[in-house]
């Protein structure tokens, strides 16, 4: 068989260019060496929003798309990507109030809202806005984004380019490629070690930090453009206030901290922006970030922590297009495409940059730019499409998960939100039967069942207890060394041990 695109990386602009290219008709392979968003696409701050910080940078047309696609992927997966609150303390030093209500007017009215509320200005002194606030925290602004689960995200996309025909492969890694006449011929390394050879018409390169080593050294080509790798981090506390609200801290070097609730009984506090000149792969947190993240802490909430109190950190590189910024904090989120398709050669487009809230804007943008290759491609579909498990009805999460409730009354409320939140109308396909907990299977551990992990590993591609329990779901915080054994040993196919 001869694909029409062979795609490289199973991240968040990989994944959404499988989906939209396979629904337009298109033969589709997707290609992941580890599990899809591995790497960046799960180690975001959780967020689909517009960018309010990048309005001082005039990136006007990267928020009003950011603006545009948050609403669009608010109806397209309501279990997965909820309104949040954000309450902004005024900091008179850094920023006066004037310029904030002026960028929040500008965010309230770049791009068309229907389910996001405008922005206000509030008093926080007495209130339960500014109860976990310092004293001198008395002025703030209200405005709203969206919090997504963003590895959920990714394996939604990649579930529905399946359903749509494209070949999933994770476990799968890009040995070489070289073109032959109108095909890429791609030497394709399986899970099990087995080497194959690929045909395609067309090659993405979206392979994210490792887009420019993609390039040269697997595909043999060269690119005047180039990413800039910035290492972000984050910290997960204890829960360090009351309220659904999250908080936007501005600190004296001009960048942001956000403090956002987190899987209910947690804080998401992040990010850093430090430049790393390294080679890609894994990262962690070094002290200076983590000194940095509890010192915005210190700064603005009167409950004081330490380092015992972080739970978890994780940080990522952001393969950032390289616009010759000189600051990390101010390179550009927007994204740029290289097409190399010289003299009727068989295309490759290699993706620079991009953020999670504008992958599926990318997808179109990347279709569009391999439009001539493939003429009887059908149109644009993605901007009214809802992803798996978001149908909930014109009721929303709250009546859907309602419904759950109703229907699987056996179920504690928390394990029945987090389900709910998780699949959405999806979660059916493991719960329709059950008339009792104990018909879902053995509990592995806070509330993951012996049917949620079957189907896990049937449906979205889960292979160890790190896919289960940081990017398919975050009960990473919650089980012990003893519980991540007993999973990995319930994921060990039967006979192999």
């Amino acid at each position: 068989m001869v694909f029409d695109l062979v795609i490289v990386g199973g991240g968040v602009n990989g994944c959404a260019i499988a989906r939209d290219a396979a629904g337009r008709g298109l033969s589709v392979l997707l290609l992941e060496q580890t599990d899809l968003a591995a790497a960046t696409s799960s180690a975001s701050t959780k967020l689909v929003h517009g960018g309010l910080r990048y309005l001082e940078q005039y990136e006007f047309r990267l928020v009003h798309e950011a603006l545009a696609e948050r609403e669009l992927l608010l109806a397209a997966a309501p279990h997965i990507i909820h309104p949040l609150q954000f309450i902004l303390p005024h900091e008179r030093s850094i920023r006066p109030a004037w310029l904030v209500r002026l960028g929040l007017f500008l965010y309230d009215h770049l791009a068309r809202r229907q389910r996001i509320p405008g922005s206000t200005t509030v008093f926080l002194e007495g209130t339960a806005f500014g109860a976990p606030l310092t004293a001198d925290h008395r002025l703030g602004f209200s405005y709203y984004d969206c919090q997504v689960d963003d590895s959920r995200l990714v394996i939604l996309e990649a579930l529905d380019a399946f359903e749509r025909g494209a070949d999933i492969r994770v476990g799968a890694k890009l040995v070489g490629a070289r073109r032959e006449g109108p095909q890429w011929i791609a030497s394709v390394a399986g899970a099990d070690g087995r080497l194959e050879e690929i045909r395609g018409r067309a090659l993405v390169n979206a392979s994210g930090p490792w887009v420019s080593q993609t390039l040269e050294h697997r595909l043999g080509l060269r690119s005047r453009k180039h990413v800039r790798l910035v290492k972000g981090s984050h910290i997960v506390t204890r829960r360090l206030y009351e309220g659904a609200q999250a908080y936007m801290l501005q600190r004296p070097d001009k960048r942001i901290i956000f403090a956002i609730p987190f899987e209910e009984d947690f804080t998401l506090v992040g990010t850093t922006d430090i430049p790393f000149p390294g080679e890609p792969g894994p990262v962690t947190i070094c002290e200076d970030e983590t000194d940095y993240l509890l010192e915005a802490i210190e700064h603005f909430f009167r409950r004081k922590i330490a380092r015992s109190d972080v739970v978890w950190s994780y940080s990522g590189l952001r393969p950032l297009y390289d616009d010759g910024s000189l600051e990390a904090s101010v390179v550009t989120r927007d994204y740029a495409f290289d097409l190399d398709a010289q003299g009727g050669a068989a295309p490759a487009l290699s993706i620079f940059g991009g953020k999670i809230t504008t992958a599926r804007r990318l997808a179109e943008h990347a279709l569009d730019e391999l439009a001539p290759f493939f003429p009887h491609m059908r149109a644009a579909w993605t901007g009214g499409a809802v992803l798996p498990g978001g149908d909930l009805g014109r009721g929303g999460f709250d009546a859907f998960l309602a419904d759950v409730t109703r229907a699987k009354p056996f179920l504690e409320p928390r394990l029945a939100r987090r389900l709910a939140g998780a699949y959405g109308t999806r979660a059916w396909r493991f719960l329709e039967r059950a008339k009792s907990l104990a018909d879902l299977g053995a509990d592995l551990g806070f509330g993951l069942t012996e049917a949620e992990l079957d189907y896990l590993r049937a449906h979205e591609w889960a292979r160890t207890p790190e896919d289960v329990l940081w990017r398919r779901s975050k009960l990473g915080l919650r089980f012990d060394a003893a519980q991540t054994q007993a999973l990995a040993r319930a994921l060990t196919p039967r006979g192999a041990a």
